[in-house]
């Protein structure tokens, strides 16, 4: 505290004093000027924290509450006293606030204690306020009740605030934060030191109950499982609830959740829960989706070729399915259909659906259609420029028959055979020849249904013929037919021109002198190769001429004859195969 006084320069001694309650002064420091000694009064609470300079400043250490006086400054000359006054006025920050003895939980309706917020040592005493979520709680009758209480420890002189708060909550002051501050005076004005905040368990009653099913899916199918949990909005929750089931005639008492496995369809319906009072209840829907799949027929299925097979697909679902097909792995563009079964109509079929609403409910059947058939043969040939011919023997039938060839008569069995792949119930075998005389192949195909038997004549003849397999069989028979009547017509034809000669020829003769002999006796010769005497021995040339043209029809006769009837032999030799063609040997 410097002396408010200056320093007189005729100064003998400066002195400081307090005065107390009653006015009277102790003294307390003592400096001559003359001397420059310092003296200190023997007063008990300044013992050793005095100080006094040069310049007549009185330091005091360790300040207490009781420093909190009026101390005088006295300066002493020759012809006067000086005094001045310096009022000291002493401050401790209280220590921070906080909130003691908290209530462990809030009821909402209820004026309840929410705890004390204590503020220590400070002086001069502070003040206290209290604060919810940020905000100044203002006193409200029966809603906010607050107390100060206020207290000095009389070996210190600090003060000690203490403020309580009765509070009645509500449901939004759940999770509410509660704080208090402590405001004071220092030597640079008002300041406030604030306490931690503090959450309070609000309780209040349940006022809504809600029911919901837990999935870990938007939809439920059959097969799954369902969890069904009912709460309380109240604080605590509810721990008990009551159940109504579909199918269930009393309530299910349980916790808060209840499962069920293994759901069915008939589990689709409505649900509720309720407190145990009844008081309130809530409710939710909840549809088992399912799919059901027929396939009629089903499973592994053999028929014969050409019949009918009905195939059915239905579904019996939910919700819309979607429905298609596949075959063999390839996705059909439309369901089959079998009016008149075929070979390529053998395979896997997999009828398959599912419901695009309701995750992995999807369901297929399927049907393995086996086509059964008896060997069938068709048999064609066709003859190169190099007088070889190939005979192909075209086979129909499942399970896959097994091809012989076999030389009719001889009854020899060709080895070197060519197949091409058997596909759709289908298949060929294959022989190349180059036969020096006619001869008769048949081809053999026989399966665990029936054998069957064709044969073919091929002939000698080196004239290049194609014969390929064609569907329609009355016209591959109407074309072999005309080839037979084509070469009888040609034969015909040359046996006609030759007797037309003949006649000329015997016409001529006749008219230019008479014939010896008859034109039937070298139309017929005798077999023994006789010559008739000449009866006509004035013409010798003219005989000769005779006999020469005698002979030449004669062979030419023979060789009609004889190429007429090697054509019609194989050409009524062909009618009879084409007739027994396909006959089958059980």
């Amino acid at each position: 505290m410097p002396c408010p006084q200056e320093v007189p320069s005729e100064l003998m001694f400066g002195k400081w004093k307090f005065e107390t309650a009653n006015d009277s002064p102790v003294f307390i420091a003592f400096r001559s000027s003359t001397k420059k000694s310092v003296q200190y009064d023997d007063v008990p609470e300044y013992k050793d924290r005095l100080s006094l300079s040069e310049n007549y400043t009185l330091s005091i250490k360790n300040a207490r509450i009781s420093d909190e006086k009026r101390f005088v400054c006295m300066l002493v000359t020759e012809d006067n006293v000086f005094e001045e006054p310096t009022v000291v006025k002493v401050f401790k920050q209280p220590s921070q606030p906080e909130i003691i003895h908290p209530a462990n939980f809030l009821e909402t309706g209820k004026l309840k204690m929410l705890g004390e917020c204590i503020a220590r040592e400070s002086y001069p005493e502070g003040n206290i306020t209290w604060y919810k979520n940020g905000n100044i709680l203002q006193p409200i009758e029966g809603v906010v009740v607050m107390s100060l209480q206020k207290t000095v420890d009389k070996s210190n002189g600090l003060f000690t605030t203490t403020s309580s708060l009765q509070y009645m909550p509500t449901k939004k002051d759940a999770n509410a934060q509660f704080a208090c501050s402590v405001t004071y005076y220092g030597p640079s004005g008002q300041d406030t030191i604030p306490s931690q905040p503090v959450i309070f368990d609000v309780r209040y009653p349940t006022e809504k109950v809600t029911i919901k099913v837990l999935s870990q899916r938007n939809t439920i199918k059959e097969g799954d499982n369902i969890t069904l949990k009912c709460s309380g909005n109240g604080n605590p929750p509810p721990q008990e609830f009551l159940f109504y089931i579909p199918g269930e005639l009393e309530a299910i008492r349980g916790s808060e959740t209840y499962v069920m496995t293994d759901v069915r369809r008939n589990a689709t319906g409505q649900y509720k829960c309720s407190l145990m009072d009844r008081s309130m209840e809530d409710s939710t829907s909840i549809t088992v989706h399912y799919l059901d799949l027929s396939l009629t027929p089903s499973g592994e299925v053999t028929k014969q070729i050409g019949e009918a097979l009905p195939v059915s697909c239905t579904i019996s679902s939910s919700r819309n399915a979607t429905v298609f097909w596949m075959k063999d792995n390839t996705r059909m563009p439309t369901s089959p259909s079998f009016s008149s079964l075929k070979y390529q109509d053998a395979g896997n079929y997999i009828c398959e659906t599912n419901l695009l609403e309701v995750e992995g409910l999807k369901k297929r059947k399927t049907l393995k259609l086996i086509v059964e058939g008896k060997p069938q043969i068709k048999m064609t040939k066709k003859t190169e420029s190099n007088k070889s011919k190939t005979i192909v023997c075209h086979v129909e039938g499942f399970p896959k028959p097994a091809v012989q060839w076999t030389i009719t008569g001889s009854g020899s069995i060709i080895n070197k055979t060519e197949e091409s792949k058997y596909v759709n119930g289908r298949f060929s075998s294959k022989i190349v020849i180059s036969p020096e005389e006619n001869v008769t192949l048949t081809c053999t195909a026989e399966n665990q249904l029936e054998r069957t038997v064709t044969s073919m004549n091929v002939s000698a003849i080196s004239i290049p013929e194609y014969d390929e397999p064609d569907e329609r069989n009355g016209d591959n028979r109407e074309k072999v037919n005309d080839q037979a009547k084509l070469i009888v017509g040609i034969v015909v034809g040359l046996l006609l021109v030759a007797l037309v000669a003949g006649i000329i020829y015997w016409v001529y003769m006749k008219r230019s002198k008479p014939l010896p002999r008859t034109v039937s006796h070298f139309l017929n010769p005798p077999s023994n190769s006789y010559s008739p005497p000449n009866l006509c021995p004035q013409s010798d040339v003219n005989g000769k001429s005779e006999k020469a043209a005698a002979q030449n029809l004669q062979t030419l006769l023979r060789t009609a004859s004889k190429h007429v009837n090697k054509d019609l032999g194989n050409t009524e030799e062909n009618k009879k195969l084409e007739e027994n063609n396909h006959k089958s040997e059980p």
